[in-house]
C-alpha cells in the first residue's frame, strides 16, 4: 500500500461494513435498479421543539467525490470478505444520482425527509452511512446552538467548545453548525481558513499563572495583543482582578491601548457580575465590556439574562461542542422506493411513510409558521415546498449558498417560529400533518403485504 495518508473525511471506507457486503449481494445478484432513499428523524428528542437543517454541503462535497483508491481497494481486498470481480467493480463506482434536499439553516420536524437520494441501488445504499453521520451531525449542533442563540437575546456567542468535541471533525464542524445557527464566532482557528468563521479567543489561567503578579500579567497580555483585548480576572480572586483592570486602563489608554472586556470563568456569575460591573463603572471604565464562560448552555444563559445579569456576551463550550443534553438523534436513511415500485418497513417502533415525499410549509398571517403537511412528491398541497433540487446525475445544479447566506436564512426561521415552539420553558408541538394521499398509500402497501 502507498504511504499517503488516505483523506479520511472523503474516504468510502469511512462507512459501515454491512454497506460494503450488501453492495458485494446486489454486484451478485444484478439489483441495480433505480433506489430512492430518504433521510429524515423518526421522532424528536424530548426538550426539543424543533431541530434546525445543517450539513449539506459536507454531504453534496463527499457525494461528489465518490470514488474508490487503489489503496482502499487494497484495504478491502485484504479483508478477504470481497472478490477480485466485486472489487473491480468497486473500483469504476461513482455517485451518478439525484439529490433534493431542504436547505442549510431550515427549520424542521419529525417525519419530514431532510435530504432524498434517488439512484442505481448500490450508490444509494453506500452512501447511507457518511450521509446520516454528517447531517446527524450538524442538524443536532446546530439545533442546540439555535436555542443559546433563542437564551441570549442578541449578546454575543461564541463557540469554545473544541477541546471537549468528539474529535477533530466534530470540532470544526460544530464551528461551522454554531455559526449558522447565529452564533458570532469560534475559538477553533482552523474554522478560519476552512469556511470563513471569525475567530475569537482571550487568555488562559496559565499566563496569569506565569507572571509574579496579575497586573504584570494583564498589561504584558495588553501590550503584545493584537486583537480585542479580553482579560481573564478570576484567577484568583474576581473582583480584586476587576480592580486592577481598572488601575491598568488609564496607564494602557495613554499608549492607544484599549481594554474590550474582562471575563468571568467560574463562581456566582450572577453575583460577580453585578460586583464587577459596579466596579468597572465606580472606576470610570463603563466601555469594558463583561463576557461569561464556564459550564454554560442556552438555561444556564436564559437564566442569568432573566435575573438581570450584566453580561455582555458569553462562551458556550461543552454544552454544545457534544449537545450535551440531547447527544444524539433518532435519525435515520430508509428506502422508499425500489425499482418503480414504493417501499414499506413496519417493524414496530420504527414503520416508515412509503414513496417519495415532499413537505409543505404553511404560514399564518402574521408570517410565523403555522404547520407541515407531508406528502406525496406528486401531491400538491398550500405552502412552501422544503426539499429543493440540489444534484442531478451526480453533479450539483448550482454553487452551494455561502455561509452568510445560510446563516440569514436561519436567523429568518428562528424569527418565524411560534413563541411556544421558540420558547425553552416547555415542550410545544409544532403541527406535522401526514396528507390524505401519503395514508392512502400506506394502506395500500399494508394490505398488500
Amino acid at each position: 500500500m502507498s504511504s499517503t495518508p488516505l483523506d479520511w473525511r472523503l474516504s468510502p471506507l469511512l462507512t459501515d461494513l454491512y454497506q460494503l457486503t450488501m453492495l458485494q449481494g446486489y454486484f451478485r445478484l444484478g439489483l441495480r435498479e433505480t433506489a430512492v432513499f430518504e433521510l429524515f428523524m423518526r421522532r424528536l428528542p424530548e426538550g426539543r421543539n424543533f431541530m434546525l437543517a445543517a450539513g449539506l454541503e459536507q454531504a453534496l462535497e463527499y457525494l461528489e467525490t465518490l470514488r474508490f483508491s487503489a489503496e482502499e481497494i487494497d484495504a478491502l481486498r485484504a479483508t478477504g470478505l470481497f472478490t477480485d470481480d466485486f472489487l473491480a467493480w468497486l473500483g469504476t463506482l461513482r455517485f451518478t444520482g439525484d439529490v433534493d434536499a431542504v436547505p442549510e439553516g431550515t427549520v424542521c420536524f419529525a417525519n419530514e425527509p431532510l435530504l432524498r437520494v434517488v439512484a442505481p441501488l448500490p450508490e444509494a445504499q453506500l452512501v447511507e452511512s457518511r450521509l446520516v453521520n454528517l447531517i446527524h451531525f450538524q442538524t443536532l449542533i446546530a439545533s442546540k446552538a439555535a436555542r443559546c442563540v433563542l437564551a441570549a437575546r442578541g449578546k454575543r456567542l461564541v463557540d469554545f467548545g473544541m477541546r471537549r468535541a468528539h474529535g477533530a471533525e466534530a470540532s470544526v464542524l460544530a464551528a461551522r453548525a454554531s455559526y449558522v445557527a447565529g452564533f458570532d464566532g469560534t475559538a477553533t482557528v482552523l474554522a478560519a481558513p476552512l469556511f470563513g468563521i471569525p475567530v475569537f479567543g482571550t487568555m488562559a489561567h496559565s499566563f496569569i499563572e506565569a507572571h509574579d503578579s496579575e497586573v504584570q500579567a494583564f498589561e504584558n497580555f495588553a501590550r503584545v495583543h493584537r486583537g480585542a483585548i479580553t482579560l481573564l480576572i478570576d484567577t484568583y480572586d474576581t473582583e480584586e482582578g476587576a480592580r486592577r483592570v481598572v488601575e491598568i486602563a488609564p496607564r494602557l489608554a495613554r499608549d492607544g491601548i484599549r481594554i474590550h472586556s474582562v471575563r468571568l470563568d467560574s463562581g456566582d456569575l450572577l453575583a460577580l457580575s453585578r460586583a464587577v460591573r459596579r466596579i468597572l463603572d465606580d472606576g470610570g471604565q463603563p466601555d469594558i465590556g463583561i463576557f461569561a464562560s464556564g459550564g454554560l448552555d442556552e438555561r444556564r444563559v436564559q437564566a442569568l439574562l432573566e435575573a438581570g445579569a450584566p453580561i455582555d456576551g458569553f462562551g458556550i463550550g461543552t454544552a454544545l461542542d457534544v449537545s450535551e443534553d440531547v447527544p444524539a438523534l433518532d435519525c435515520v436513511y430508509k428506502l422508499q422506493e425500489y425499482g418503480g415500485k414504493p417501499r414499506l418497513k413496519r417493524s414496530p417502533g420504527k414503520e416508515t411513510w412509503p414513496g417519495r415525499k415532499q413537505v409543505f410549509r404553511q404560514v399564518a398571517a402574521d408570517g410565523r409558521l403555522e404547520r407541515d403537511v407531508v406528502t406525496l412528491a406528486t401531491d400538491r398541497q398550500p405552502g412552501e415546498p422544503l426539499l429543493e433540487p440540489v444534484m442531478r446525475g451526480g453533479r450539483r445544479l448550482a454553487p452551494s449558498p455561502s455561509l452568510a447566506a445560510i446563516r440569514a436564512r436561519a436567523a429568518q426561521e428562528l424569527a418565524r417560529l411560534p413563541p411556544a415552539v421558540a420558547s425553552l420553558a416547555a415542550p410545544a408541538a409544532y403541527p406535522v400533518t401526514i396528507a390524505p394521499a401519503l395514508q392512502q398509500l400506506r394502506r395500500e402497501l399494508e394490505r398488500s403485504l
